[in-house]
Parts: structure tokens; sequence; C-alpha cells
């Protein structure tokens, strides 16, 4: 049996703080090679066309009109039309060349459009884009549809809210990240509370179905003081959901983060203190605690999933509409098919080349085999429910858990002794204490973890 509530304990955070994966797929995007070829994603592709289970779409748009120092995605800071209709004319190929190897009968319940900034487009590219999808595949046009986009509040007003809705979007996520003025110029990332809130009453008014806020915390000049007016604000709004997310300090890998001095980030203890702040403020608030770094309230589909076994995790984090496959479209983006994850080229270049020769733009995948998939049930178990019974695991997927995972029920014995888990004969249970580590905890089921090659490809837990 899940439960909502979570137990700040500061001394296991700082012992179980390790890098780890968040487990958006398993096997993660490390174990990715170039030995997954594109006829084997297209054989893979048709081949699950007689499961006749629906399609999620994800589209990747990675142009933004400035850059936002903190940002690890992949993207194209661009104001140059030209360099965006190039991208656009090939993104149209590959929505093509997809939607040639799965059958029209099967529906697109989910769609997604990331970035980048997706609203980087106009409102007669978006509806352009949109009605090249409509025509490429079935859409789920009912109330059950789950259409989302994520939107940076400076690049949509009032009208362009109305259009998304227009065009069948029912969902958005507002990038928000704080509303400190202080915070905002050293991360080159400015937007006004009153600009905010007008976008949330046009959502509102427009008929969107779900507003989720994105915040983030770790970020230069933040305190617990300054990060609790931000949340005061934003609780006001009383958006759907939030996902509240750890910066990572990563300019090595990121070039934009060479811009952020590192001496105005704020130290650990008080990154910890900012999440216990965080975590006290959106429960109390009403929010039920999903896990990782989602929040939404009582009445949300996530709470609802989570109660009747429809969470996931993906690519997008925590969603519902597990029975889907996964189709991705776009430079970098993960598609989940059947047995097999594959990724599009990351360089924009290469992308593009690909298409332009009329070939899809599929660079690295894996094959996923029957330990692959116990592991994957495993972990979304514990990831998404915070509890295992070995005897229903054993009976679904036909083995004896405590034989098959004998070593790995073993090595749970040390987080039993921390209190982060109950583990007895019949089953894992995670403590309020242990819903902060969840990833520790997954990473017992992880045969991939240990190798080391993975030492650096991931973040800390907290």
């Amino acid at each position: 049996m899940s439960t909502d509530s979570v137990c700040f304990d500061l001394d296991l955070i700082r012992r179980y703080d390790s890098r780890g994966p968040r487990y958006t797929s398993y096997p993660t995007a490390v174990q990715f090679s170039d030995e997954l070829t594109v006829d084997d994603y297209i054989a893979n592709a048709r081949a699950s066309n007689a499961s006749g289970v629906p399609l999620s779409l994800y589209v990747h748009i990675p142009f933004c009109h400035s850059l936002c120092y903190y940002c690890g995605c992949n993207k194209i800071v661009t104001r140059n039309q030209e360099r965006v209709a190039k991208y656009m004319g090939n993104l149209y190929r590959e929505i093509d060349m997809q939607s040639e190897l799965f059958d029209r009968s099967r529906v697109v319940e989910q769609l997604h459009f990331g970035g980048g900034t997706p609203t980087y487009l106009d409102n007669d590219e978006m509806a352009a884009l949109l009605d090249k999808l409509r025509g490429a595949f079935t859409f789920d046009d009912s109330d059950q549809r789950q259409f989302s986009i994520e939107v940076d509040p400076r690049t949509v007003d009032e009208e362009g809210i109305r259009v998304l809705t227009e065009l069948g979007f029912n969902r958005l996520s507002l990038g928000i990240q704080d509303f400190d003025e202080k915070v905002q110029q050293a991360v080159n990332r400015r937007q006004s509370v009153e600009q905010v809130a007008a976008l949330v009453d046009a959502s509102r008014r427009a008929g969107f179905r779900s507003v989720s806020f994105d915040l983030i915390y770790g970020l230069p000049h933040q305190s617990v003081d300054s990060f609790g007016t931000t949340l005061d604000t934003v609780i006001d709004m009383r958006p759907d959901r939030f996902a509240v997310y750890n910066y990572a300090h990563l300019p090595q890998r990121f070039k934009g983060q060479r811009m952020i001095n590192a001496d105005d980030i704020p130290a650990p203890e008080v990154k910890l203190d900012i999440l216990e702040h965080t975590i006290e403020r959106l429960t109390g608030a009403g929010y039920s605690y999903i896990g990782m770094d989602h929040f939404a309230l009582p009445e949300d589909e996530l709470v609802l999933a989570r109660r009747d076994g429809t969470l996931q995790r993906n690519f997008q984090g925590y969603s519902t509409h597990r029975h889907c496959d996964l189709v991705a479209l776009g430079v970098s983006s993960i598609s989940g098919i059947g047995n097999m994850f594959a990724q599009n080229s990351i360089t924009t270049m290469e992308y593009e080349t690909l298409l332009e020769n009329d070939t899809l733009p599929i660079r690295k995948g894996i094959a996923v085999d029957d330990d692959d998939l116990l592991r994957a049930d495993v972990i979304q178990a514990l990831m998404c429910y915070d509890a295992l019974d070995y005897d229903e695991f054993g009976r679904e997927h036909e083995i004896d858990f405590r034989e098959y995972f004998a070593k790995e029920i073993k090595r749970l014995d040390p987080l039993a002794d921390d209190e982060l888990i109950e583990l007895d004969t019949s089953g894992i249970r995670i403590t309020p204490k242990g819903r902060l580590l969840l990833r520790n905890i997954a990473m017992t089921f992880d045969r991939y973890i240990g190798s080391e090659q993975n030492t650096d490809r991931f973040s800390k837990a907290i």
C-alpha cells in the first residue's frame, strides 16, 4: 500500500546522496549503443503493430530565443528563421517516415511537445505542425486524451494560450524556476509574477485541464527565505502539479553553466534546507508527494494513477497511460517501442543530414531482454508505488521472486537497517524516510550499476 507521506531525515540523505539514474527508462540511456540499427528499429516498430496498443508521441522543438544559463537540455539558441525552417522541414520528413511504420488503427492517446522551447514556434507554425501530425497519425480527440506542451511564459500571450487549446492541447507546463529577481538575473531568465499569473488565468478560461509549474532549487543566490517567497507566490496560483528539480552544476558538460558564478550557488546544506522547506510547504498546502520531484493536487490524474496502478516513469518523468508505445520525433529524442529503446541523433547536423538522405535518424539504442523487462517492472513498482509484493509479482511474471532476486534481496538489508524500507518475507515497502531516496533503493535491482563507465553520467539523488 503506497503512502503520500515523506520524512526528511537529514543524516540519511547526506549518507545516501550518491549519483544514480533517474530511471526514466530501464535500461537507462547510458547502456544504449550503436549496435541497434535503423533496420532493427523499423522491424521492431512494424512488429509492434500486432500488439495494437495505443501510441504516445513526443516532439522535440530545440529552439530558444535566449540562453538560460542553468539549462542542460538539447537546445539551439537562435533567431534565424531559416535555421528553424530547415529543422522543421526535416522534422516533417521524420513524421512521414515514422508514420508509415505504424497502423492507423493505433490511436495517439498522449502527445507531448518538449524542448528547447516549443512555444518558440508562432501560432501559424504550431498549427501547421499539428496539421502534419494529425495527417500522419490517428489522434484521440476524446476528453481522455493527454496532449501537453512545455511553455516558456516569455514566449506566449493569452491569445497564444487560446490557440493551443484550439489545436487540441489540454495540459501545459510553465517553466518558472524562481521568481526572485536576483536569481533570475544570475541565470538569465527574467519573467514577472504578473506575467505568469495572467497566463494561468488565461489557461483556466481556455479550458486547460491541467497546469503544472516547474521550479528549480540550488540556483545561485537562493536561500530558504527567498525560495519560500517564491513558494508562497506559486501556491497562491494553485497549479495542479509541481515539478521541483535539483540544479546540477556541471559546467564541464553544459557550456551555458559556465556563465554562472559557482561561488553564488548555495552550499549543499542550504540546498537541503530549501528542499525540506519545499516539501513541507507543498504538502502542507494540500499537494500529494508523488515521488522524486513531482507533487500534485489530490484529484490530479497522477495521484489517481498512483492509486489504481497505471502510474509510470518515462522520459517525461511521472505520467499515466503506461500501456502506450512511445514514438519520439526530433533531435536526440528517445522512443520506447515494444522491447526496444531507440535514440535519435544528438547533433542537429547529423539528424538533418540523415533525413535529407531519406534515412531515419536512429543512432543508438538497446534491445531489451527478458531479465531487463523483469528488472524494469521491479523498478517501476518501487518508483511509482513504494511497494512490491513478492508473490503477486511472481505470479504476474511467472517467476519465483525470492529465488530470482535472492542476491538483490540480500543487498536490501542495509537499507532496511537504515529504515529506508520495511523488508519481510512477503515483500518490500518503502518508508516515509525512503521516499526521498527512491533512486538508491531502485539501484539495488539495476544489473548495470557498478560499471566504471557510469560514474559521472548521473546526477546526485538529492
